[in-house]
């Protein structure tokens, strides 16, 4: 049995399924698009961390340029593959499978939404809280106030706190003052961004995972509309197979974050020169790198010819990933596609991208400057989370009282279960960008008197 993409491909909106769509030049997938680049939430990403500190007198990336990079790569790889198949399948011309560049642009744009303070190290905190740390004694609590404590499934959401899950929650989920149904999503968008298409219970050691308890009801309510596989998995749990264009969108997130970050080592000078070209030039066979020293001979700025060696090695992945979402069609519809589009790529791009993933794990991610940042992530997150869990679970007391009184409305901070509570927590603390975490910090122990 595989997927249809004529049932894959929707237009349908989760919250306003039985009101048809508006009547303008653009299409369902690219208002996706547009509502996702005027939300605050998006905003708030350029104040969020990629991977190194935000910028100083030198600029790199943030989690915004990211996304709308990821974007870009997302839309091409979208057009490309669209193209050919609408080619090998003549009868779906006319059919939604021309806007596939739009519905992975939008997914890109909305990969990271849910992504807390500090990078991945944000994410690591929160699971570390509920895991080792304090938040360890949530597992067995009963809340006086709520006469009730957080079960299994709902405790392993928390230990295993996941930003692609939490993007999924804030797309979908009914903030109090928000329109039901999110960000008003189309189905197809909203299932492009799910990596992991199972509950946390299914996380295991690696901790992924795409949707939290509270939203399992909206993935498969999504993924029984589009057709997408559903997964027997013994214990009951919820999983699915990948939508299609997941692939798509998880090797744009892959090809920029590893490609970018290689250039944004070189800008700090944690990678010179000449590794850094060695680098991105093993993407190509002798004779194309002849062609390419030609015309880095041509460029006298060190820093544009890592750019235009940048630019090349993108759109050799990215040809190379279409060349096998293609190739591979019929698998990926069945399900049956095993890992992400890269693994698949050519031996010569694969040892490529590979060399670069070990240079990032090596010198990149373990440079200082980004360990720092991770120290403090850790301080930072793990401190509000203890003051905000304490007082949701005690808010009669005074000082509880003036901490919920400073959190906005929109979260149900007071909500009437204990899991619901602690998500409104989390909602509230992976809101956050970095400067208003650290500020919130700074404030809360009496560092700073200043206004937030």
């Amino acid at each position: 049995m595989a997927m249809d993409w004529a049932k894959l491909l929707s237009t349908k909106r989760l919250g306003q399924e039985n009101t048809p769509g508006r009547k303008d030049d653009r299409s369902e997938f690219q208002r996706d698009f547009d509502r996702l680049i005027f939300s605050a939430a998006f905003r708030r990403l350029q104040n969020k961390t990629q991977v190194f500190p935000l910028p100083g007198s030198i600029f790199v990336h943030n989690r915004l340029t990211h996304s709308l990079e990821v974007s870009s790569v997302g839309r091409s790889l979208g057009n490309d593959v669209s193209k050919i198949l609408l080619q090998r399948h003549p009868a779906l011309r006319g059919s939604l499978l021309s806007e596939m560049g739009n519905i992975v642009s939008a997914a890109c744009l909305a990969h990271d939404l849910g992504n807390p303070p500090f990078g991945h190290s944000g994410e690591n905190a929160i699971r570390a809280y509920f895991r080792e740390g304090v938040g360890q004694r949530f597992q067995t609590y009963i809340c006086p106030e709520t006469s009730d404590g957080i079960g299994n499934s709902e405790w392993s959401d928390l230990i295993h706190f996941e930003g692609n899950a939490n993007a999924f929650r804030l797309l979908t989920h009914h903030f109090k003052g928000r329109r039901k149904g999110g960000f008003v999503m189309t189905y197809s968008t909203l299932a492009s961004i799910v990596k992991y298409p199972y509950s946390s219970s299914l996380a295991g050691a690696k901790g992924k995972f795409g949707f939290f308890e509270a939203e399992k009801a909206d993935y498969s309510k999504i993924a029984d509309e589009l057709g997408i596989l559903r997964r027997e998995t013994g214990n009951g749990a919820v999983c699915y197979a990948r939508h299609p264009l997941v692939y798509l969108v998880e090797a744009a997130d892959d090809i920029c974050y590893e490609i970018m970050d290689i250039e944004d080592a070189h800008k700090l000078k944690i990678l010179s020169t000449e590794e850094t070209t060695a680098l991105l030039l093993a993407f190509f066979d002798s004779e194309r790198q002849k062609l390419i020293k030609r015309r880095l001979s041509e460029l006298d700025d060190r820093n544009e010819q890592i750019v235009y060696l940048r630019s090349i090695a993108i759109n050799s992945l990215e040809s190379e990933c279409v060349r096998v979402f293609v190739e591979n069609e019929r698998e990926i519809l069945e399900g049956n596609f095993e890992g992400s589009l890269i693994k698949h790529v050519s031996d010569l791009t694969r040892t490529a991208y590979e060399k670069c993933v070990d240079t990032a794990l090596n010198r990149i991610y373990n440079a200082r400057m980004v360990v720092d940042i991770e120290i403090a992530g850790y301080k930072v997150i793990t401190e509000l989370l203890d003051l905000m869990m304490e007082a949701v679970t005690n808010s009669n007391k005074t000082y509880s009282r003036i901490l919920i009184n400073r959190v906005s409305t929109q979260y149900e901070i007071l909500a009437p279960t204990l899991y619901e509570r602690t998500m409104a927590v989390l909602d509230y603390i992976s809101g956050m960008t970095d400067i208003f975490a650290l500020d919130l910090y700074r404030k809360l122990n009496g560092m700073s008197l200043a206004t937030v």
